[in-house]
C-alpha cells in the first residue's frame, strides 16, 4: 500500500499544532497504518480508497476536520483561463481522455518537490494501475505557451529531450532506449502513433503515459505548473485531476481551468463541482449500532469535511467533495459518520439470533482431497487469491487472458484475482528455495473466472494443485503422482498430448476424468526452464492441476 513520509513540523505549518503522541493515536481513526516514526518525522500507510490523504495536505484537511479544527466542505475557487487544449482525433484511438489545469503559485521548497513526486507516483498506481489507466504529467509552465495539443506523432517525429536526459531521442527510440520506455512500452504495443502533448511552438511537452520533456521539469525554483492527466478512463482521469488539483490548493495553489476541444465535444477541465448523495437517519443507526439523531450526523458529517441538509428528521442531503472519489454509495457516507464518530465509542454486542452451524458442503470434500495428498507425502500451503499479472502469467509463460481486476489495488502483486494455483505454488518454492530438498507441497482453493451468463458476471471454481522440486524429478514420477491422486479419489483418467506453454513441450499431458460425484480436468508435466528460472529456482519442478467440475 502507499507510503507517505512527512515531518511533524510540515504539519504544524498547515494548521495542525497536537502532541505527537496524540497524532500517533488519531492517525489510525482515519483509515491508515503507522509504519514508523521518530522525534522529526511519520510514516503512514494509507488504504488504496483514500487517494485524496496520499499527500501531506490531504492529511492535514482531513485532521482538521477530526479535530474540529476546520470543518465543513473546502472550497477551492478555480478561475476560467484563456488557454485551450486541442485533442486530436489520431489519438481518441490511442489513449483517448485527457485533463489539463494550471495552477499558480506553487512553492517546491525544501522537501515539497520531493513529496509532490512521491504523491504522483502513489496515484500513478492508485489510480491509474501502473499508468495503464491513467498517467499524470506535472509541468514548469513558465518555458511554455499555449494553446496546447494532445496529438498522435508518428513514431520517428518530434523528436525531445525526455526528463534527467541531455539527447534529443524520437518517441520509438525513447520506448527502445530509455528507462522508462523500456519499463512502460507494452502500453503502446501495437499502435502506429504515440500519444504527445505540445505546445503552441511545437516544444514537446510529454510523450503519455512514458516519461515528460526536459524542456518543463519541475525544481525549487518553479512558481507555476500545468498539470495534465491523460488516460483510458475518462471519470478516472477528472478525478485523477480533481485530487492534484485540490492537493495544491490546500497550500495556496491558485487553480486555472482550460478548455478541452475533442473532436466532438468541448469540456472545462478541473471540474471540482461537489456531489451529492442521501443518508438516512435510521440506516446509520442501524449499521453503526448507535442511536443518534439528524442534528448529530449533520455535525458528524462536517467533521468529515463534507456539508449535510437536514430534509426531514430521517434523511439528509450530502454535499461531497470532488476530491472524495471513494464515496460510491449511502453506506460509504454511514462509515465517514461513524469515523467521527470515533470507532472505540461504538460498543460491540452479541446478535440476538441464535443459529446452528453445519459444514459447507463445497468445503466438506476438501478433508478427503486434503487426507490422499497428505498421505502421498506433500504438504499443504496456503496463499492468497491475489495476485498479479506478472506473476500469474508473465512468469509462468502464459499469454494473458481475461481475468478478475481490483479496481485499486494495495501493492503491485495483488492486482488481480487469480484464475489457477499453480503460481501461487511457484512462489512459495521461491520463497523457501533455502529449505532442504524434495519439496512437496500442494494447495486446495478456488479460483474466479469471468462468466457473463451469471448475474455477478464471474464463475467460483475449485482446484487442486501440486508441485515436486528436487534434482531426479521428472515426467515419469508426476505422470505416477497425478494417477495415484485421481485413483484414491475415485475418479478415472485420461491423458492426452498438451500445448501448455509453462511445460516442456513433449513432458505435458491433459487430463480428464469421470467419477459418480463429477468430472475434473486439467494437466500435468515438467515446468520449463524459463519458468523454473523465471521465480528464480535451480532444480527441476514437476507439477500439476486439476479443477473440479458439477456433475
Amino acid at each position: 500500500m502507499p507510503v507517505i513520509t512527512f515531518e511533524y513540523d510540515e504539519l504544524k505549518k498547515l494548521g495542525i499544532s497536537i502532541e505527537k503522541e496524540k497524532l500517533i493515536e488519531i492517525l489510525p481513526m482515519l483509515g491508515s497504518d503507522i509504519e514508523d516514526y521518530d522525534d522529526k518525522t511519520v510514516k503512514v500507510e494509507f488504504f488504496p480508497n483514500r487517494p485524496d490523504q496520499l499527500s501531506v495536505e490531504g492529511v492535514a484537511r482531513s485532521l482538521k476536520g477530526f479535530i474540529s479544527k476546520e470543518t465543513g466542505l473546502p472550497y477551492y475557487p478555480v478561475e476560467e483561463s484563456d488557454e485551450k487544449v486541442y485533442v486530436d482525433e489520431e489519438i481518441v484511438k490511442i489513449r483517448p481522455f485527457i485533463g489539463f489545469a494550471l495552477i499558480k503559485k506553487v512553492n517546491f521548497l525544501g522537501e515539497k518537490l520531493k513529496q509532490v513526486m512521491a504523491f504522483q507516483e502513489n496515484l500513478h498506481w492508485v489510480m491509474g494501475r501502473d499508468r495503464k489507466k491513467v498517467a499524470i504529467g506535472i509541468h514548469n509552465l513558465d518555458p511554455i505557451e499555449g494553446p496546447f495539443y494532445y496529438i498522435g506523432t508518428k513514431k520517428n517525429e518530434n523528436g525531445f529531450i525526455p526528463l534527467e536526459h541531455e539527447t534529443k531521442m524520437t518517441p520509438d527510440e525513447i520506448l527502445i532506449k530509455h528507462e522508462k520506455g523500456l519499463k512502460y512500452s507494452y502500453l503502446l504495443k501495437g499502435f502506429n502513433r504515440y500519444p504527445l502533448i505540445i505546445d503552441k511552438n511545437s516544444n514537446v511537452i510529454s510523450m503519455p503515459p512514458i516519461i515528460n520533456g526536459e524542456l518543463t521539469k519541475i525544481t525549487e525554483n518553479t512558481k507555476n505548473i500545468l498539470v495534465d492527466v491523460t488516460g483510458t478512463d475518462e471519470k478516472t482521469v477528472e478525478q485523477t485531476l480533481n485530487i492534484i488539483c485540490s492537493s495544491f490548493a490546500e497550500v495556496g495553489g491558485k487553480i486555472e481551468s482550460l478548455k478541452v476541444i475533442y473532436p466532438d465535444k468541448t469540456i472545462t477541465t478541473p471540474n471540482l463541482t461537489e456531489k451529492e448523495k442521501t443518508v438516512h437517519v435510521d440506516t446509520t443507526n442501524k449499521l453503526i449500532g448507535i442511536d443518534i439523531d439528524a442534528n448529530e450526523i449533520e455535525r458528524l458529517i462536517s467533521k468529515a469535511r463534507m456539508e449535510a441538509e437536514i430534509i426531514d428528521e430521517n434523511t439528509l442531503n450530502v454535499k461531497i467533495p470532488s476530491y472524495r472519489v471513494d464515496i460510491l454509495h449511502e453506506v460509504d457516507l454511514v462509515e465517514n459518520i461513524a469515523i467521527q464518530y470515533c470507532i472505540n465509542k461504538i460498543k460491540p454486542k452479541m446478535p440476538e439470533i441464535a443459529t446452528v452451524a453445519n459444514e459447507d458442503s463445497w468445503f466438506s470434500s476438501d478433508k478427503s482431497i486434503r487426507d490422499v495428498m497428505i498421505g502421498l507425502g506433500f504438504q499443504e500451503v496456503m496463499s492468497l487469491m491475489l495476485t498479479s499479472e506478472k506473476n500469474h502469467y508473465k512468469k509462468m509463460n502464459q499469454e494473458i487472458l481475461q481475468h478478475v481486476e481490483i479496481a485499486k489495488p494495495i501493492s503491485v502483486e495483488r492486482t488481480m484475482i487469480r484464475t489457477s494455483l499453480i503460481n501461487g505454488l511457484m512462489e512459495f518454492l521461491e520463497n523457501n528455495k533455502h529449505e532442504d530438498l524434495p519439496q512437496k507441497i500442494f494447495e486446495i482453493g478456488d479460483v474466479l473466472y469471468l462468466d457473463n451468463n451469471v448475474e455477478t458476471k464471474t464463475k467460483i471454481v475449485k482446484k487442486l494443485s501440486g508441485i515436486i522440486c528436487h534434482s531426479r524429478a521428472n515426467f515419469s514420477e508426476i505422470k505416477s503422482t497425478i494417477a495415484s491422486v485421481l485413483l484414491n479419489l475415485g475418479y478415472d483418467m485420461e491423458i492426452s498430448s498438451s500445448n501448455n506453454t509453462s511445460f516442456i513441450a513433449g513432458r505435458v499431458g491433459d487430463i480428464v476424468g469421470k467419477s459418480d460425484s463429477g468430472t475434473i480436468k486439467g494437466f500435468f508435466g515438467e515446468l520449463s526452464p524459463k519458468v523454473i528460472s523465471n521465480f528464480d529456482l535451480e532444480y527441476p519442478v514437476i507439477g500439476f492441476e486439476i479443477e473440479f467440475i458439477d456433475k
